[in-house]
């Protein structure tokens, strides 16, 4: 029942500090008549809670089914006094210690574009890890990149038929040739569907170790690096040094791991053919739809190869928590995914946790790399310094902090469920809640005291 409970701000300070709407949500699934009852039933518990009174000091019930919350003064100015003193380690504790985090988040793909799209789970993925590390676990911070698959017999194609790998390694932006040339196989492709035969070959030649297969997918990895470090860097985020020097562990590296894999689903007889010939994991009582694990030729899919890597994580780092910062949308992926870990006996309930986002929407409508139409990363960047510049910040170190900080909190403002229309006006508004307005407050104050020259006072 506590998932399902969220507390929100009141936007009018005559509904109190906080409010609920759990009670016209959930008065159905309780047996009750009606959500203002549900409300009032649940209004008379929560006054009996000395825990709570402690720090409350009014609870009511609005129609049709509110419940309204309102902090003792004396618990906001104890709370200041308290931030005054600790400063930045206000809110730090060691409640956590000895427990071990995983989480992974950003996830870029490398031989593509680092996108908005990215944006969200870097911000978000940072952020929880952060917290999580407040509270004393040990967390470990991966970037699980896509840098496996189909799609590099596609690239090592278009490299070789069209490319010129000198021009890419001299360009300001390896990663934009790349694409353009990726793009290019799935144009010629639609007159020439025999492409798709030569990109599976040299998918095949690199699966098997060839040495020109194996030199060009590094080249790829390389190339993507230079423009990941640089928006990594812009956004103050560090992955953790066990997993590749930073870089993270990406699919490749779980590759030899996922025979072990198959030999322990075939073990627990968790694998069945089904009717195509496809290897899948089918779920007690059609709790969920059959994961596939190998197609009927024995290549793998994600679920095969996210086996593969929590596997690893178990074995590596034995983690109480692994969260997966990845979007909404493969909700039903890690329900699957999660649902087989509990049958192999992995990991227990709660221990798996996917936190999903909302999308990035654009009036221009979905992104596509295939048809080039990505909104690339660095342009964003680079555009939010121009506009925090046009706000009045001269220096472009400030602007750099100004925009950062405007596109961050943009982002951690909200539900992480919740879409997001992308909108500057909204992002660097000076005049309501965004990033650029609390960053204004905060100098105004500083500048207040620094001209008051006082020192500090017990606050009634």
């Amino acid at each position: 029942v506590s998932e399902k409970i969220s507390l929100e701000f009141s936007e009018n300070e005559k509904f109190g500090d906080y409010s609920t709407s759990f009670a016209m949500k959930y008065w159905l699934d309780f047996g009750f008549k009606n959500s203002q009852e549900f409300a009032i039933f649940l209004t008379e518990k929560l006054r009996q809670d000395k825990r709570l009174t402690e720090i409350v000091s009014k609870i009511e019930t609005i129609e049709p089914g509110f419940i309204n919350f309102w902090l003792k003064k004396e618990i906001l100015t104890d709370n200041l006094e308290e931030i005054l003193k600790k400063k930045e380690k206000y809110g730090i504790s060691r409640i956590n210690n000895g427990k071990i985090a995983i989480v992974e988040y950003s996830s870029p793909n490398i031989a593509k574009p680092f996108t908005i799209g990215h944006l969200r789970s870097t911000i978000i993925g940072d952020a929880i890890a952060s917290l999580l590390q407040a509270t004393g676990w040990k967390v470990y911070r991966d970037n699980h990149l896509g840098d496996w698959g189909t799609q590099f017999g596609k690239m090592i194609y278009a490299i070789k038929a069209w490319g010129n790998e000198e021009e890419i390694a001299k360009s300001k932006n390896p990663v934009k040739d790349l694409v353009a040339l990726y793009v290019k196989f799935h144009e010629q492709v639609e007159n020439n569907p025999y492409l798709e035969d030569e990109a599976r070959q040299w998918f095949k030649k690199l699966e098997d170790g060839n040495g020109e297969a194996k030199r060009l997918w590094q080249k790829c990895v390389d190339w993507s690096w230079l423009a990941f470090d640089k928006i990594y860097s812009k956004l103050g985020v560090v992955f953790s040094y066990e997993f590749e020097n930073g870089r993270g562990l990406g699919e490749s590296f779980f590759e030899n791991k996922i025979k072990a894999v198959i030999d322990e689903l075939e073990e627990k007889k968790l694998l069945k053919t089904g009717e195509k010939g496809a290897k899948l994991v089918f779920f007690e009582k059609d709790k969920y739809p059959p994961a596939m694990i190998l197609k009927k030729d024995g290549a793998t899919l994600y679920h095969t190869r996210d086996l593969a890597t929590d596997k690893y994580r178990l074995e590596k780092y034995n983690p109480d928590l692994i969260i997966n910062e990845v979007g909404a949308e493969q909700t039903l992926y890690f329900q699957q995914l999660f649902e087989m870990e509990k049958l192999l006996g992995w990991y227990k309930d709660g221990q798996r946790v996917h936190i999903g986002h909302g999308l990035i929407k654009f009036k221009e409508g979905k992104m596509s790399t295939r048809k080039g139409n990505a909104i690339w990363m660095e342009e964003v960047l680079e555009e939010a310094q121009k506009k925090a510049i046009e706000l009045g910040s001269r220096d472009a170190g400030l602007a750099d902090i100004v925009s950062i900080g405007a596109l961050k909190y943009n982002d951690l403002k909200r539900e992480p469920k919740t879409e997001i229309v992308f909108n500057w006006e909204e992002i660097l508004n000076m005049k309501g809640d965004s990033g650029p307005y609390l960053q204004y407050v905060y100098a105004r104050c500083q500048s207040v005291l620094e001209k008051a020259k006082m020192k500090n006072k017990k606050i009634k």
